[in-house]
């Protein structure tokens, strides 16, 4: 949401409105943590969004990677820890294109998740609609 200016207004006013709405956009692409790493290195460059839940039963993670193939995606429990890793590869683009804005991350992702105390199953993940669900069911 971007700040309305009212140039009339006391400078101020709008001053602290832009500066808010600067502050929100690095806070966003914060959230991304899209880093830019050295060519080649194998590190994970940007974290998806998660959700989580628990019940009695089960912890339940949603992850937002809309655009990742389910081949590009590998989920694994080590330890206390839920480990969610991939790779966003880059659309192949039309003979001539100019990119002129990119803001979606690309490249090698990773999400570790503290997993609370107690033992957990790892169920077969899921993905609809660029989600990806999982499911972990106490042992």
């Amino acid at each position: 949401m971007e700040a309305q200016t009212d140039m009339t207004a006391d400078p101020r006013e709008w001053m602290w409105a832009e500066a808010c709405a600067v502050l929100e956009r690095v806070e966003q692409i914060n959230r991304q943590i899209f880093r830019l790493r050295a060519a080649g290195m194998q590190a994970a460059v940007w974290q998806p969004p998660v959700d989580m839940f628990e019940t009695a039963e089960s912890l339940g993670i949603v992850v937002a990677l809309p655009g990742v193939d389910t081949r590009d995606i590998e989920v694994a429990v080590e330890k206390d820890m839920l480990v969610i890793s991939g790779m966003r590869h880059l659309q192949r683009l039309p003979s001539g294109a100019v990119i002129q804005r990119l803001e979606i991350p690309y490249g090698r992702f990773e999400r570790q998740i503290r997993l609370p105390a107690g033992r957990f199953e790892l169920r077969q993940p899921e993905i609809a609609d660029g989600c990806l669900f999982i499911t972990l069911t106490r042992r």
